[in-house]
């Protein structure tokens, strides 16, 4: 098991840890009913962190930031030789939540989405691990929402009696959430990103090889050019060029970020 703490990758700390790690911090969280912010980083989310400096300090105010891409993992394995044999994906990642929940009798929550893709991720999850517990979902509002709907969200996943929460409102809004709210929670409260719509069907997930590679983005490319075509031929080269910079110390990326000003919040 591995979980020894964060690393800054282009300003932003993401977290040497494995699946292993990962879901015991989960568990424990769980179980004494304290919050803990937690997402899964691909290249696409840290270069939110990396271009701009509030939603940067939102990143860095997160406890677990896991290396959801394989460039993420190479770069803490080269930068500081953390030994990381594998991702933490967020997809597989849910699964392996989702197992140690129904081995704990614990019950899992799930925000985001459409009632279609809850439904259907509901569905099979109960397929796949016949004694899960799930205490209840709630579709994403598909906007900003306001102080008072936050607290009215966080109140209802509260009664809900859920020990774990899983977010999915797409990056970056999913993490924007889970700083905000995740303390209103006061439970695990689990970034996902796409997870929902692979495990209700709705999305296919890349072939082992090309996720081993690092070749997901291209999958996903393929998938839906005209909605990616930006987030990864424009970011996956910048990413490269400010990882060589930090590399061979060319530019400093100590700065943890600006804290967001009211204006800026849009959970």
């Amino acid at each position: 098991m591995i979980d020894s703490g964060k690393r800054n990758i282009l300003g932003i700390g993401i977290s040497c840890v494995d699946y292993e790690g990962a879901v015991a911090r989960v568990l424990e969280a769980a179980k004494s009913r304290t919050a803990l912010k937690v997402t899964a980083l691909a290249v696409h989310g840290v270069m939110t962190g990396a271009l701009d400096p509030y939603h940067r300090y939102r990143l860095n105010k997160l406890d677990l930031v896991m290396p959801d891409g394989q460039p993420v993992r190479w770069a803490l394995n080269w930068l500081y030789g953390a030994g990381l044999k594998d991702r933490v994906y967020g997809p597989t990642f849910t699964l392996k939540v989702c197992e140690m929940a129904a081995r704990e009798n614990l019950n899992i929550y799930f925000y985001g989405s459409s009632n279609e893709v809850l439904k259907n991720l509901q569905k099979n999850l109960k397929i796949a691990y016949p004694k899960i517990k799930i205490a209840g979902a709630k579709p994403s509002l598909f906007r900003r929402s306001n102080d008072d709907e936050k607290e009215s969200i966080a109140k209802e996943i509260r009664d809900s009696g859920a020990d774990i929460v899983f977010v999915g409102l797409g990056c970056p809004r999913q993490e924007i959430w889970v700083h905000e709210c995740a303390e209103l929670v006061g439970l695990p409260s689990i970034a996902v990103g796409a997870a929902f719509d692979f495990h209700a069907g709705n999305l296919s997930q890349a072939p082992a090889v090309m996720q081993r590679n690092g070749l997901e983005w291209l999958y996903r490319l393929c998938q839906e050019p005209r909605r990616l075509w930006r987030r990864y031929i424009l970011l996956n080269p910048a990413y490269l060029a400010l990882l060589g910079a930090q590399l061979f110390h060319v530019r400093d990326f100590s700065d943890p970020g600006l804290p967001p000003k009211k204006s800026e919040n849009h959970a």
